[in-house]
């Protein structure tokens, strides 16, 4: 049996929406594929400029706290150098006061039986060695005598030991040297300084 014009019309029609139809559903579903890949793809990138955008602001943050704790051991520093210059100064004065004061006469009193002088602290921190002792003075070596002589029974006293003392007449300290003596054991290998500059 023929089928008519109309029949066929409708037909291809028919056909027409069928395959419209798979196209549209096709189409919907590409696009549905490409919207989520495109979203993926987004996210990931997204999240990869984050990452990269923490890490920069982190390593700026560390280099800030780098540079303020440089900042600040400066600052400490010279503070310190500061203060250690102050106490250098102090120190220089003072050590200059004293040899004003020794220079003028004025560490000992004049009179050897008056000397200002309680004896050499040094005695003490050698009576391990041969208790012979040498001494160098920068005072008149008459004063020097008395003032050992007077402090030779403190040291017996002190220590429940004899000391010989002899006083080095040939070479005293340095004029600029500003301190009481130098005292050595018997031989010498044992030096206790007591000046100002040591």
């Amino acid at each position: 049996m023929a089928l008519s014009d109309a029949d066929v019309q409708k037909q291809i029609k028919h056909m027409m929406a069928f395959i419209e139809q798979e196209a549209n559903e096709k189409a919907e579903e590409i696009d549905a594929k490409a919207e989520e890949e495109f979203n993926i793809e987004k996210g990931r990138l997204v999240q990869t400029q984050r990452l990269k955008i923490t890490e920069y602001y982190d390593k700026k943050e560390k280099q800030i706290e780098q540079q303020k704790k440089i900042q600040m051991s400066n600052l400490m520093n010279q503070a310190r150098l500061k203060v250690l210059r102050a106490r250098d100064d102090l120190i220089t004065d003072l050590l200059n006061e004293a040899k004003q004061t020794q220079q003028s006469g004025k560490r000992y009193n004049q009179s050897p039986s008056t000397a200002g002088w309680t004896g050499p602290p040094g005695f003490v921190p050698i009576v391990g060695a041969p208790n012979d002792c040498s001494l160098q003075e920068t005072e008149p070596f008459a004063l020097v005598k008395a003032a050992v002589q007077k402090v030779i029974p403190m040291y017996k006293i002190a220590t429940k030991k004899d000391v010989d003392v002899q006083i080095d007449q040939e070479s005293y300290l340095l004029e600029e040297i500003a301190g009481e003596v130098e005292i050595y054991n018997g031989d010498c290998k044992i030096k206790v300084s007591n000046t100002l500059e040591s």
